[in-house]
């Protein structure tokens, strides 16, 4: 099966349709330039509707059982898994990840609902003991009520069911906004969900300008909580903007990913390699800023740069394209500046270093080795989101340490070292929420706490699941007296 859309890619209260006070707006391939389809340019009135529908819809959604929740939760994992092509070839077409990847995609995020409809039967309360004999304490979870979700380009089906499967699981009824520029493949998701049966008004899903469905969502006294994956800057906003709601935020990354002297470093600079260019760069985890021993510097540099050599950048369409172009040109125009800022402060670019505009569009961009990179430059404090591997040289384990602190951003780094003591060294000295030892910073799984650190702008809890089954719950407290 295909999808296609007409304009009507709002699903409020179960019914598909547009915002009668608002416009349409194009989706365009970022492979070619071609349209694709049209979606709903909504305003906030269409918000505050879909707002209405899950406040509705949420009191049945929560009375109904865990197994109940589960059973539906296992036939939306059915139905993504009946539909995996039709959804990646959109996902592709619309996003421009290699057809490869779409597929892997759209398989992870059927098994996020499988693990949700696992987890929540295993979501226990307890029982507390108590000073005074005559109280028994226990606790349990119930729905927070009515949560907002708002997801980014990058991942645009799997990230947010890092949301809609824990949320649904636990009884919450969910208003979603995905990125515009990837808004197609999330109401072809919707569709497929609507489809297995999900009651009308649990799941309800707007398309339009963040500034203003978005912003309507997150602030709304009608919604109970806050879910959103995107830019640190955005988080910010967002905080704000939903202050005294529970908030679920994972937030940028910018690394880092440090190579010792004593590495495997073919190992090393393959997994850097998977963690610089897979998705184009435009991972929150990706390897954004590579922190090398200076004794094995040019020995790394070498084979990251025969491991630019070897990727495939072209139509992402082609089952031999392994990396496809950026999704829009914002996050191109900043991929350029980053680099050539790094170039004009002294590095220099021994792979890649500009776009390739004969492939289709100028949203493709060579994967890149820098070397020479000073700690100074925008692709060491910022993130970068884009095809390049940014070499940065330090001298000990003391100025390894030194430079991973030395950034706003927590979110994930790797390590490689044959040296335990090492390791453990630095997974305990790097403030980042997941530290990966021997691998890339890409590598997590779906069950695995995944979030930033204290005082870092990487995000406030954790999602993966029963982390974040809890984030999406109200841990409610029960006391009793009782005559003993």
């Amino acid at each position: 099966m295909s999808f296609r859309f007409d304009g009507r890619t709002n699903f409020i209260a179960g019914r598909w349709g547009d915002d009668p006070s608002g416009t349409q707006h194009d989706a365009v391939s970022p492979i070619d330039g071609a349209t694709i389809g049209t979606m709903a340019w909504s305003t906030r009135a269409a918000a505050r509707e879909a707002i209405a529908a899950a406040r509705q819809a949420q009191p049945g959604w929560g009375r109904t059982s865990l197994w109940d929740r589960a059973r539906v939760l296992r036939g939306i994992a059915d139905a993504i898994r009946g539909r995996q092509a039709a959804l990646a070839d959109l996902l592709t077409r619309e996003q421009g990840k290699p057809i490869a990847e779409a597929r892997f995609e759209v398989g992870k995020a059927a098994d996020g609902f499988d693990l949700a409809a696992d987890l929540v039967k295993y979501l226990e309360g307890r029982t507390i003991p108590a000073e005074d004999t005559s109280k028994r304490v226990l606790t349990f979870y119930r729905p927070r009520g009515v949560y907002g979700v708002v997801t980014p380009w990058n991942f645009p089906v799997n990230i947010p069911v890092e949301y809609l499967a824990p949320g649904l699981a636990a009884g919450n009824a969910i208003v979603w906004t995905p990125a515009p520029t990837t808004a197609l493949i999330g109401a072809a998701l919707v569709q497929v969900m609507a489809d297995a049966d999900l009651p009308p008004g649990v799941l309800n899903f707007v398309t339009g300008p963040g500034p203003e469905v978005g912003d309507e969502i997150v602030s709304h006294d009608g919604v109970d909580g806050v879910g959103f994956t995107g830019s640190a800057a955005t988080g910010k906003r967002i905080a704000q903007r939903a202050a005294g709601k529970a908030q679920l935020l994972e937030l940028g990354g910018n690394g880092p990913v440090i190579i010792l002297d004593d590495a495997d470093l073919d190992k090393a600079a393959t997994a850097t390699a998977a963690g610089c260019f897979v998705n184009a760069g435009q991972v929150c985890s990706s390897s954004e800023r590579v922190l090398v021993h200076e004794a094995v510097y040019d020995a790394f540099a070498e084979r990251m740069t025969a491991a630019a050599g070897t990727i495939v950048i072209g139509d992402p369409r082609d089952e031999a394209t392994t990396m496809g172009p950026l999704n829009n040109p914002e996050v191109a125009a900043k991929v350029n500046a980053h680099v050539d800022d790094a170039v004009g402060r002294g590095a220099r670019a021994v792979a890649g270093g500009s776009r390739l505009a004969a492939l289709g569009t100028d949203l493709y961009f060579a994967p890149t080795v820098l070397t020479g990179v000073g700690r100074d430059a925008l692709i060491n404090t910022e993130e970068t989101f884009g095809p390049v591997a940014p070499l940065i040289r330090v001298a000990s384990d003391d100025e390894a340490i030194a430079a991973a602190r030395d950034n706003r951003y927590g979110l994930v780094s790797s390590v490689f070292t044959r040296d335990i003591d090492r390791a453990f060294r630095f997974i305990e000295a790097v403030p980042t929420g997941i530290v990966n030892v021997n691998d890339t910073s890409n590598y997590w799984e779906l069950h695995i706490p995944f979030g930033g650190v204290s005082g870092k702008d990487s995000g406030v809890g954790r999602i993966g699941g029963r982390y974040s089954l809890e984030a999406m719950s109200d841990l409610k407290t029960a006391t009793f007296t009782v005559d003993v």
